[in-house]
C-alpha cells in the first residue's frame, strides 16, 4: 500500500500560512534549500526546474493532493498545472470544473478517494495542503514530513483545521540546519 504523506512548511507555532494565506516568512535560501531540493525535487513547481536546476525522475511522490486555495495560489501567475510531472488532484466542493486537463478535480468523499488511491501501485502520495483538507484527510496520513522555519507568527492557517483529535507520533528523523531551519519527519501511530 503506497504512503500518503503530509509534507509541507510551516511556522515553529504550526502555521503553515498566515491568515491571508501568504507565506512571506518562509526561508528560501541556505543550505536546507538545497537538501530539499536533492530529496524532494518533484515537490518544486515546474517553473522552478530549470532556474534551480532541478531535473531528474521523482524521488518519493508521485501523486500531488492540494486543496482549492493551495492549488489557487499559482493562478495568478497562470500556473494552471504547477506539477506536471506528478497525477495531480485538487479537492474543491466550490470548483465547477479543472482549471487544466492534467489536473483532476475532486468534489465529493475525499478519504474514500484517497483510500482507493493508496491501494494503487506506485510511489507516495504527497498531500501539498492545506489544512482544511488535512484534517479531512488526517485518517490516512500516514507519516508528517514538517519543514519548520525558524519564526513565530501567532496566528494563520494551522497545520490541521478542523475537528480536533490527539494522534501519537514517532519521530524518524530531525534534521537541523544553521539557520535555525528543522526538517522533521514523523509516523502517525495507529489509530483505531
Amino acid at each position: 500500500m503506497r504512503k500518503l504523506i503530509y509534507y509541507v512548511a510551516c511556522s515553529a507555532d504550526g502555521f503553515i500560512a498566515r491568515s491571508d494565506g501568504s507565506y512571506d516568512y518562509f526561508l528560501f535560501d541556505g543550505e536546507h534549500f538545497n537538501d530539499l531540493i536533492t530529496r524532494f525535487p518533484e515537490t518544486f513547481p515546474a517553473p522552478a526546474w530549470q532556474p534551480m536546476g532541478i531535473s531528474g525522475p521523482n524521488k518519493l511522490f508521485d501523486t500531488v493532493l492540494m486543496g482549492r486555495e493551495t492549488y489557487e495560489a499559482g493562478l495568478p501567475v497562470g500556473l494552471t498545472s504547477p506539477y506536471p510531472q506528478l497525477r495531480q488532484y485538487v479537492f474543491s466542493r466550490s470548483m465547477a470544473e479543472s482549471l487544466d486537463p492534467q489536473v483532476t478535480l475532486v468534489s465529493d468523499g475525499a478519504e474514500a478517494f484517497v483510500a482507493a488511491l493508496k491501494q494503487e501501485d506506485g510511489m507516495a502520495i504527497w498531500l501539498c495542503g492545506g489544512s482544511k483538507l488535512a484534517a479531512t484527510l488526517l485518517p490516512q496520513i500516514d507519516e508528517l514530513i514538517l519543514k519548520v522555519n525558524p519564526v513565530l507568527i501567532g496566528q494563520g492557517r494551522p497545520l490541521f483545521d478542523g475537528k480536533a483529535t490527539t494522534i501519537g507520533l514517532k519521530l524518524l528523523e530531525s534534521k537541523p540546519y544553521a539557520n535555525g531551519f528543522v526538517l522533521q519527519r514523523y509516523a502517525l501511530e495507529q489509530r483505531a
